[in-house]
């Protein structure tokens, strides 16, 4: 499972890996209201991300490394949504492993500095999905699903589940990602 954390919108992917093909299984967006107290979002962020674990039991959880640019108090709300994130993982026994954005980047589209288009347009590709995922935050995620994939496919399996994505917490209609 991938997550890109984010107090508003935290993305999340879960990806199957069956021999030498990746699939997406769930993808979408834990979204929080603006105006709600801090630690309801965090809650909500928390609980939602549990019912994924849940449902899904991946045996790795991959985070986007937090990006620490000129918004400090920015650069704190993500940290914080990435400790609950983190703590749902850890509360359930599913290790954690974090790259930056650039390593993400490098591993979907073969560069580090490629763009938010670009990584939409290739874990579509490397997915095998119908159309490019229209949310940035669940394409980021399943991005960093595909990336903790491809570092060692033989031994990492994102997802032990053969779930049927139909009926998946947050299927696909949550994110726009097409999983047919």
């Amino acid at each position: 499972m991938g997550i890109d954390p984010g107090l508003a919108n935290t993305g999340f992917g879960v990806v199957q890996i069956a021999g030498s093909r990746t699939a997406a299984l769930d993808g979408g967006v834990v979204e929080t209201p603006a105006g709600q107290q801090l630690e309801r979002r965090l809650e909500r962020i928390h609980a939602s991300i549990g019912e994924l674990l849940d449902w899904h039991e991946p045996e790795a959880l991959a985070l986007e490394d937090l990006y620490f640019g000129k918004n400090v108090r920015s650069a704190m709300a993500v940290g914080q949504a990435r400790g609950v994130v983190m703590l749902a993982a850890a509360q359930r026994e599913v290790p954690c492993f974090d790259y930056t954005p650039q390593a993400v980047k490098m591993s979907v589209c073969g560069s580090g500095g490629a763009d938010k288009q670009q990584v939409k347009h290739m874990v579509g590709t490397l997915l095998g999905l119908q159309a490019e995922p229209s949310d940035d935050h669940a394409a980021d995620a399943l991005a960093v699903a595909i990336c903790h994939a491809s570092q060692s496919p033989a031994v990492i399996k994102i997802s032990r589940t053969g779930a049927d994505e139909a009926t998946a917490p947050g299927a696909a209609d949550a994110a726009g990602v097409s999983l047919q």
